[in-house]
């Protein structure tokens, strides 16, 4: 099976350490996500020259605090020094974290990550003619593009970003879709793909899955209620995804963490949910619900995310048990 992981620090380890683990662990790749504290792209470029052979992505870095110039310079780069292992994740984040920490205008996200993506493709696609691109919020000129092929996914949530995964990307980072909703929500990434010539079955669905492992399988679903509880409470966009199966219970954990109870948000989670939208309980039931994600729902590229709330040990065994030479 083809599995990633997206790597965190956990106990006396840091992230290269857990990448070296995961190649020789048999996952197929390592995703490094990007907020605040630590630089992705550093952190994917040491993980790069200690690793051989596993792919190396972001997941994601966002469409705002680079520019697609530096963008198409940092792929680059990165597929030079992991002979051809780099897939660029890029997403918008969100409100919080674009006009909160980078002080930028959260303006028109979705036409953001369209012209983004687009221009990264003209500045990487080796032509030798200087890009000449004029969108209706970036633009380029004068410089000729660098030839190096990019694989480019992009973590497009609500209809309009999933259309613009149809259109442009390589690939798609679905982060708290319900896993019942997979299929029909890839019938706008889909349709929007065929509108442009391309090829659906062409685009990799390699969602976040977040998992905890434990023998004690409520310690492991409590890990996951946390999660769930954060990203519905934190973030509009999130909240929405959840809402397309869960939709009471999403505005009730909403309602729950934005009145600062943590607590009663996360007990919120209901256990039909932690099924949907993640993976839990003994390293037995974790992998086999690991396998029947994927059977079941088209995942080309599940990637095991263990959630901040996690124990140490519980990081541990999730990284153990789910790795693809126990599945």
């Amino acid at each position: 099976m083809d599995v990633g992981l997206m790597v965190t620090d956990f106990g006396d380890t840091d992230l290269a350490d857990v990448a070296v683990r995961a190649e020789d662990s048999g996952y197929d790749a390592v995703w490094l996500g990007e907020l605040w504290g630590a630089s992705s792209i550093v952190q994917a470029t040491e993980i790069a020259c200690r690793t051989d052979e596993i792919g190396i992505g972001t997941a994601i870095v966002n469409v705002y605090s680079r520019t697609p110039a530096v963008l198409a310079m940092t792929a680059a780069s990165l597929q030079d020094v992991s002979d051809g292992r780099f897939t660029l994740g890029l997403g918008t984040s969100t409100a919080t974290a674009v006009e909160g920490l980078h002080g930028m205008a959260f303006d028109r996200p979705v036409r953001r990550a369209h012209e983004t993506i687009e221009l990264v493709r003209e500045l990487t696609a080796g032509t030798g003619d200087p890009v000449d691109y004029e969108g209706e919020l970036l633009e380029s000129s004068a410089f000729p593009s660098i030839e190096v092929p990019v694989s480019i996914y992009h973590a497009g949530l609500g209809p309009a970003n999933r259309r613009v995964v149809g259109r442009l990307a390589d690939g798609w980072i679905p982060h708290n879709v319900p896993f019942s909703r997979l299929e029909t929500a890839f019938e706008e990434v889909a349709a929007a793909a065929r509108e442009r010539d391309r090829d659906p079955d062409a685009i990799e669905i390699a969602p976040y899955v977040p998992a905890a492992v434990s023998d004690d399988p409520e310690e492991a679903r409590e890990t996951l209620r946390r999660h769930v509880a954060y990203y519905v409470g934190s973030g509009e966009g999130y909240h929405r995804a959840v809402a397309t199966e869960f939709p009471d219970e999403a505005d009730r954990i909403a309602e729950a963490w934005r009145a600062g109870e943590k607590g009663e948000a996360a007990a919120a989670v209901t256990d039909a949910m932690i099924a949907d939208l993640g993976v839990a309980g003994t390293p037995e039931a974790a992998r086999e619900r690991l396998r029947t994600l994927v059977a079941e729902t088209g995942i080309d590229h599940p990637i095991v995310v263990v959630p901040e709330p996690a124990s140490d040990d519980v990081a541990e065994a999730t990284i153990r048990e789910l790795a693809p030479d126990r599945l």
